[in-house]
């Protein structure tokens, strides 16, 4: 019998490594009153974080805009390339999007988020969410806008003690029944400046009482019981130190409660503050947290949100 010559695989053409990546990455609200560095959620409002390969090394901003950024972008590169153990390679970035900057809604996460996660997908590193978001925890120093910022949802997030390695989330959805009024003044408040002001020691009694607290909104987020919340949040660890420095900032916060709001909070270090408000009373809340701005002479912008529950994706690629 004649042999049959063996058939010959169709050449294939090798695809060229990707150039360029665009990261939608979601802002947050951090702390949610007395869960101070530990509870987060991911919310309808976002950045886009564009990277692009270069032929010179380093990291370059690829907008005027994006120069402020520079150094944060370079150390996210640094620690990505030393934990993915990829060769490092020259990128530009530009971010564009709707999370204010210094407004407490976690827009540094959102470049140290897209960076590593870019990057990840340029290299071809294979990192899972669950390894990004170890990285920018262990870049941003806490997993409470850097857990939900990745994976989405209301997230709780442990780290060990001793290293402050992230080391579990408890995750969950939230629905469309809870809308989450952002007011953000135009002041700015940079959280090196709000951490600052907080003092080395608090009253024993001040940290159970946030315990209390803190304990209790994870509850009602976690059980899905959301009118536990009612004036559920109370805490004794930072907004007594911060809200003194955003005027009109108290005056909101009550002001929306007022008006239906079932609890509100300083979202992370400020300035934006928040309250948590069934869809029919939504409207009315935003409006008396505005006025309560105000009557502080201070503009502010308002937002109507609901929880971002997939974190950051990929919405963009380019060989």
């Amino acid at each position: 019998m004649k042999k049959r010559p063996t058939p010959r695989r169709p050449k294939t053409k090798a695809r060229r490594p990707l150039q360029s990546v665009t990261v939608r990455v979601p802002g947050s609200t951090s702390n949610l009153g007395a869960g101070f560095d530990t509870l987060g959620m991911a919310v309808t409002l976002y950045n886009d974080v564009t990277l692009r390969r270069t032929r010179e090394s380093g990291v370059h901003a690829a907008t005027p805009d994006a120069i402020a950024g520079v150094d944060m972008a370079s150390e996210a590169a640094a620690w990505f390339f030393a934990r993915a153990g990829v060769e490092e390679f020259g990128f530009s970035f530009r971010v564009t999007g709707d999370v204010p900057m210094s407004r407490g809604l976690g827009s540094s996460v959102t470049l140290r988020a897209g960076i590593v996660a870019g990057l990840n997908e340029l290299s071809g590193a294979g990192l899972d969410k669950d390894d990004l978001a170890e990285l920018v925890t262990k870049l941003e120093g806490h997993p409470d806008n850097a857990t939900p910022a990745v994976l989405g949802g209301f997230c709780v997030g442990r780290t060990d003690p001793n290293r402050g390695v992230l080391t579990g989330v408890v995750r969950r959805a939230i629905g469309k029944e809870l809308v989450f009024v952002v007011v953000s003044p135009s002041q700015e408040l940079e959280t090196k400046k709000a951490r600052g002001i907080l003092p080395k020691e608090i009253p024993y009694f001040d940290a159970v009482r946030s315990i209390n607290s803190a304990s209790y909104v994870v509850a009602a987020f976690l059980s899905g019981e959301y009118d536990r919340l009612a004036h559920a949040v109370a805490d004794f660890m930072h907004e007594p130190y911060r809200l003194p420095l955003i005027p009109g900032a108290r005056d909101a916060i009550q002001a929306g409660v007022a008006a239906g709001a079932l609890t509100g909070w300083l979202s992370g270090s400020g300035s934006s503050v928040m309250c948590v408000a069934r869809p029919a009373k939504a409207a009315r809340v935003a409006r008396a947290m505005v006025a309560a701005f105000a009557d502080a002479k201070v503009p502010s912008r308002v937002f109507r949100l609901h929880a971002d529950n997939a974190g950051l994706r990929i919405v963009a690629r380019a060989h």
